[in-house]
């Protein structure tokens, strides 16, 4: 599937979610209520999540429980995050599920999950392919232009929407105080587009408010909370510690040590790195429940975090970097419910054990040691990230028998050769 095709559907789905959103407020209003928080008709969570359910689960078509569970998992995720992140940029509560049972913060609810599941497994059984066939109907000098001149005119209207959520139109400077006319020019552009998003998105969502925003204390202990220098910093911790862990596991099950790092430099492990910041990040608020409620989430999420690794890697590089298909009750060699497990108690053993620990010792570094430290990392593993798909793409290419064809790909073939990258990556298996 092409990237074309990719945003085709994409926008296809965020036209139906709108459609769907719109027919249902409908009838229950008994009036037109737009529900789209753009310009555009479009729910943009509707296509996300069609995008997400396409790649990930395409390999289950025709498997019906698993593909259900996945796009439920997936969308329900999405979902939650959504919610939470409107939430956040401005402080309004968008949809409401409070009523429902079994739901989580009002944003989520089994009921719904369910929803997404049979939409999900829709889509993937039968409305892709549709799709793609009415795609296939236009000519390739037309679909491209029409596919990035849709994009960018979305772009333009997420950008009003985001700085009309960030309340921006509350703190613009009067456009008559302007000498230069180009600045004149593009603040009123701004402002138009502003007024007009706001005015949009409160007809739609009558209880989103956009107060202006309240201004933030001056911190004094450094990466309080669940900020962005934490959780970047825990990335790098649970990167560490989960190469360590995996290497050791490897040694006492198949006597063996070997490298179990997703990088050229140094023992880190991606996988976890992100697993450990993304669980933070989801999790932070409900680390006090109770260890069965982490439990089934870290399952849950562990296994459609590792799923969607497995199946990315793969449409990345080319290459599996771990097959679990001689265990009992895997799915497709990338998950397997022992391992699901032992994401759930990874989750329990993180927040009641681990976590508190380390987030007090990364709150008592110092302000600047801790913010330069940070950076440092982050441009460390950018660098870091940038060599190892350079090496794993070259990887590819030399495996096709296509000589080296720059400086670049000379440095690969030099310095990470097939054998140095089977040290590195031995469990790696490279596919078609």
């Amino acid at each position: 599937m092409t990237l074309y095709q990719v945003l085709f559907l994409f926008f296809c789905y965020s036209f139906l979610g709108w459609v769907l959103e719109t027919t249902q407020a409908a009838v229950k209003e008994r009036r037109y209520v737009d529900r789209s928080a753009l310009f555009g008709p479009l729910c943009c969570i509707y296509g996300v999540s069609a995008v997400v359910i396409t790649v990930a689960l395409q390999e289950l078509r025709g498997n019906w429980l698993f593909l259900f569970l996945g796009s439920a998992i997936y969308a329900t995720v999405i979902e939650w995050i959504t919610g939470h992140l409107l939430e956040h940029f401005s402080e309004a509560r968008w949809w409401d599920y409070s009523s429902h049972r079994w739901q989580l913060d009002g944003y989520i609810s089994l009921p719904m999950s369910a929803v997404w599941g049979f939409l999900g497994m829709a889509a993937v059984q039968w409305g892709n392919g549709w799709l793609l066939f009415l795609y296939r109907l236009v000519p390739v000098w037309l679909a491209k232009p029409l596919i990035l001149a849709a994009v960018l005119i979305l772009v333009l209207d997420m950008i009003g929407t985001v700085l009309t959520l960030y309340g921006i139109v509350h703190r613009l400077p009067r456009v008559e105080a302007l000498s230069n006319r180009l600045a004149m020019v593009a603040l009123r552009m701004g402002t138009w587009i502003l007024f007009r998003t706001e005015g949009r998105i409160t007809r739609a969502h009558p209880d989103v408010s956009f107060a202006p925003r309240r201004t933030c204390e001056k911190a004094t202990v450094f990466a309080r909370g669940c900020d962005f220098y934490k959780i970047v910093l825990l990335f790098f911790i649970g990167a560490f510690l989960g190469d360590i862990t995996e290497t050791i596991f490897c040694r006492i099950t198949a006597g063996v040590w070997m490298s179990r790092s997703s990088v050229v430099w140094g023992p880190f492990s991606i996988v976890w790195g992100l697993a450990i910041a993304l669980v933070t990040l989801l999790l932070y608020k409900y680390k006090d429940r109770s260890d069965r409620f982490l439990f089934l989430m870290g399952t849950f999420l562990g296994g459609a975090y590792e799923y969607l690794c497995s199946v990315f890697t793969e449409l990345v590089f080319g290459t599996v970097f771990w097959d679990y298909s001689r265990i009992p009750f895997n799915l497709g060699g990338r998950i397997n419910l022992l391992y699901c497990f032992f994401w759930g108690i990874a989750a329990v053993v993180w927040f009641k054990a681990i976590y508190p620990h380390i987030s007090g010792l990364i709150e008592k570094l110092p302000m600047v040691t801790g913010k330069v430290m940070t950076w440092a990392l982050i441009l460390f593993m950018t660098c870091n990230v940038a060599v190892s798909c350079m090496a794993l793409g070259r990887s590819q290419t030399r495996a096709a028998g296509i000589p080296a064809q720059s400086a670049w790909e000379q440095y690969m073939d030099d310095h990470y050769g097939d054998e140095r990258l089977a040290v590195i990556y031995p469990n790696a298996i490279r596919v078609e």
